[in-house]
């Protein structure tokens, strides 16, 4: 269960583990109120349930008994919760279930949310998915009535046959990008992938490439992500920041793209600069799997990511004038190699999660388990 089907990490990774299922043998189905990925679910095999369970109102409390009986009629053996709001209807769903007759419970953290009784929901689960260590130690500081044995940390992860370093968008995306995108250009490109929000760091951005082009770096920064209506009024600041620097020629949004690996694959550098620590860094992983080098602030998973995988694109957390003098070192000096693979992979990903799910759904395994 989670809010919707429209993109972004927590999207992608409920598909890739519904593929994983469906190839398994298993059915995979996905509540939430729809979006467009909910096609690409079908086209794998997992079966979708439209059901507004993200809508931040009271109303969606209605669907409490509309989801138990769909766990009832469907004999689910696994329910997973990926997100706060959906959680709490699913687990009062669940929780007024018979004992015996209701599903397994799996919750993922996938972030270091606000700590309170709201998000304590997502420590819920029989067993708690962690998505890398720094989410385990929130786990732990926050809510220490969980017990250990409850957490599993499992690594977001990435298909190598589809990041590589070798991999090169074809030539009829390459002319119709630049063809679009005439101002890229012998310029030096920085790619910011993420949504526009205030926590994405777009308005860092800005300073870093005001920093950049007042160094003489020939530099055209991409921001790649969609803009939510409830943040149209932080996006207005974005734009005027870049009007007021002077930026309107050095910095593209390009929106939401389903393209966003072969955008990578011809920026000179990637970037993450989120303000807050993020659980898992998607994107990091997927650049340097490509053999871009990142520079990201070093805190929560991005930091844990860089510190095992390229330890030398980690800086201070909201530090631009680091930020600023490393990429102007690695424009005249070359940047640091990125390593030939990474250890996070879609695989493990998917492996740990399917075993995770068939050891609690096995015979035997006890519903004396089931909180």
């Amino acid at each position: 269960m989670l809010p919707a089907l429209e993109g972004g990490g927590v999207e992608r990774g409920t598909l890739e583990i519904a593929a994983a299922l469906v190839r398994a043998g298993h059915r995979a189905i996905v509540i939430s109120e729809g979006g467009r990925l909910v096609e690409e679910l079908e086209a794998l095999g997992g079966e979708h349930v439209a059901m507004p369970v993200g809508r931040k109102s009271l109303s969606t409390l209605r669907y409490i008994p509309t989801v138990r009986r769909l766990l009832r009629d469907e004999q689910v053996d696994i329910l997973h919760l990926r997100s706060r709001l959906p959680a709490w209807i699913g687990w009062l769903a669940w929780k007024g279930m018979p004992r015996t007759s209701r599903p397994h419970l799996v919750t993922t953290v996938h972030g270091a949310y606000s700590p309170g009784w709201y998000s304590a929901v997502m420590t819920k689960g029989e067993r708690v998915i962690a998505v890398s260590d720094s989410i385990v130690d929130y786990i732990r500081t926050n809510y220490p009535k969980v017990d250990p044995e409850r957490i599993v940390r499992i690594y977001r992860g990435v298909d190598p046959a589809d990041y590589h370093p070798a991999f090169r968008p074809d030539a009829a995306w390459r002319e119709r990008f630049f063809e679009e995108h005439p101002q890229l250009a012998d310029r030096w490109i920085l790619t910011l992938p993420g949504r526009i929000t205030q926590i994405k760091g777009q308005l860092d951005l800005v300073e870093i490439v005001a920093g950049l082009k007042a160094r003489g770096v020939p530099v055209h920064a991409l921001l790649v992500g969609g803009v939510h209506p409830r943040r149209q009024d932080y996006w207005q600041r974005v734009q005027g920041a870049i009007e007021e620097q002077g930026l309107g020629g050095d910095i593209t949004w390009l929106g939401p793209r389903r393209d966003l690996r072969e955008i990578m694959a011809i920026s000179d550098v990637v970037l993450s600069l989120t303000t807050k620590p993020e659980s898992f860094g998607r994107t990091v992983t997927e650049a340097l799997a490509l053999g871009r080098p990142v520079l990201g602030y070093d805190h929560g998973g991005v930091g844990e990511q860089l510190a095992r995988v390229y330890p030398e694109g980690r800086i201070p957390c909201r530090d631009r004038r680091r930020a600023v003098e490393t990429l102007d070192r690695w424009y005249r000096q070359g940047a640091p190699s990125a390593p030939d693979r990474v250890p996070f992979t879609l695989d493990a990903m998917q492996r740990e999660t399917i075993a995770l799910y068939e050891r609690l759904a096995a015979p035997g395994a006890g519903v004396a388990t089931r909180r």
